[in-house]
């Protein structure tokens, strides 16, 4: 079987086949310099990516193929340029009867239901029962979806169970945070945490496997943060919740992109808020770092990275770099 390290390409001395189910991370229409199509494609699955081709691709007799498509391949993979590259001779779209496990594709290093159950017990921590009853209802509302569904469509954590793998990599910082800062409101900082990218679960269209194909009609005309602040303003009006505890958490979800030109309806405006945007952003940020320098050669440099203004990072080999959980 084809193996890849997140990120890398595979180094063989010689031919190997492989048949087996990617996702589709980009697929362009191309035209060779003699005019004939076919498609460029980046596939993945949980060991990393490869680039692909398809060459002579005829759309009316092999189909259309899109971005989050889960895809059957049957190809060969050799060195191009130096790099690996799989040269696919058959593929279409996978369908139910073919059983595909998730497990096999793109998805977070811990169990969703782990995740989710380490969450809730953070929760049943809280010392201040209104944000502790509500965090736990939205939460139990939306289980289902929180146990594999992804945090983002492209970038950081758009894999199988990535919502919650972000989150509780927020929730474990901000833990860290409480214990050096002690003004900060722990309940207020990791309710907050927990609430901030809850809406997430109505922004995208994601298949049973945990893979986000593109926007919801909610997700384009109304956006997670929005639509997570009236999320809080149901379950605040069900429960009870006093006018300042639903504020305060209504303001962290709205806030945390920190600013305008990224999305925030307003800026950060006390402590906790602050320190959520501050900390999202370095998760996100370190978690494209980790996945792009991972799949770096050490002395080398990684592609410019869109996320990251346009900047190359230098793999100085001084130790692995992984996007593994790391417990403690």
């Amino acid at each position: 079987n084809l193996k890849i390290k997140a990120g890398v390409h595979m180094n063989l001395n010689t031919a190997a086949a492989t048949d087996r189910f990617f996702i589709i991370k980009t697929a362009d229409k191309k035209t060779t310099a003699k005019g004939m199509p076919y498609l460029d494609l980046m596939l993945c699955d949980k060991s990393g990516e490869i680039s692909a081709k398809l060459w002579d691709y005829k759309e009316e007799l092999q189909g259309m193929f899109s971005v989050g498509d889960i895809v059957k391949v049957r190809g060969t993979v050799s060195p191009y340029n130096g790099v690996d590259q799989l040269r696919v001779e058959k593929m279409r779209k996978a369908v139910p009867s073919d059983g595909v496990d998730p497990s096999e594709l793109p998805s977070a290093d811990l169990d969703g239901a782990a995740m989710f159950a380490e969450l809730m017990g953070i929760a049943a921590s809280f010392s201040d029962d209104e944000i502790k009853a509500l965090v736990t209802e939205i939460y139990n509302d939306n289980r289902e979806k929180l146990l594999y569904w992804p945090a983002a469509f492209r970038l950081h954590h758009a894999i199988r169970g990535g919502l919650l793998y972000h989150t509780l990599s927020i929730v474990r910082l901000a833990e860290a945070v409480c214990r050096i800062y002690p003004s900060v409101n722990r309940d207020l900082l990791i309710g907050g945490a927990m609430l901030h990218d809850i809406a997430k679960t109505t922004e995208f269209t994601v298949n049973d496997c945990g893979t986000a194909s593109g926007y919801s009609l909610e997700g384009n005309l109304i956006g997670h943060l929005a639509k997570g602040a009236m999320m809080i303003e149901k379950t605040a009006g069900d429960l009870g919740t006093s006018e300042q505890t639903k504020l305060l958490l209504q303001h962290m979800v709205l806030s945390h992109h920190g600013e305008p030109e990224f999305g925030a309806a307003v800026r950060p405006m006390f402590i906790e808020a602050e320190l959520l945007s501050e900390l999202d952003l370095m998760d996100a940020r370190i978690y494209e770092l980790e996945e792009a320098v991972g799949g770096t050669d050490s002395g080398e440099y990684t592609n410019k990275l869109w996320a990251l203004d346009n900047r190359k990072f230098y793999n100085h080999g001084k130790s692995e770099v992984t996007t593994k959980a790391k417990l403690f």
